[in-house]
């Protein structure tokens, strides 16, 4: 599950542009994938980027287009990409996501994920102001006792 395809971290960074104001760069894509462990679940309308490691994994990033928000891609992308991690050997999913992300937020809940932690003051904004990351965890069946 290592190794970028060709043209890859290209499509996986036009499709981070399009959902997000501060999107990665081509050549973090590149980075990222070539490093073990590391994956991407493609779909047209956006692709969901993981890490696992030994019996853990993590969402580095989810991206929608926003033309295909709130239709479902998100759910089947994590879905997807939780799939993967779980043959990867995977038991736990973590993943970071802004406090005030009420979307994110809904989509990881309606996915199983809860709470696990908080990191105060994390997120950056435009603004100048600032948002609590929440650490939430998914536990996966039949995978922990």
């Amino acid at each position: 599950m290592t190794g970028a395809r060709p043209g890859q971290a290209e499509r996986l960074a036009n499709l981070h542009a399009a959902a997000f104001d501060t999107p990665w760069e081509a050549a973090a894509f590149a980075t990222l994938l070539d490093q073990p462990g590391v994956f991407a679940v493609e779909r047209e309308a956006g692709f969901i980027l993981m890490r696992a490691v030994a019996d853990e994994a993590e969402i580095l990033t989810l991206a929608v287009r926003p033309d295909a928000r709130r239709g479902g891609e998100g759910t089947a992308l994590v879905a997807d990409g939780v799939a993967a991690a779980s043959l990867a050997g995977a038991h736990r999913v973590f993943l970071e996501v802004a406090d005030d992300n009420a979307a994110a937020r809904a989509l990881y809940a309606r996915t199983g994920f809860t709470e696990a932690g908080r990191r105060p003051h994390y997120y950056s904004r435009p603004d100048g102001s600032r948002a609590d990351a929440l650490l939430l965890a998914l536990n996966l069946p039949g995978r922990l006792p």
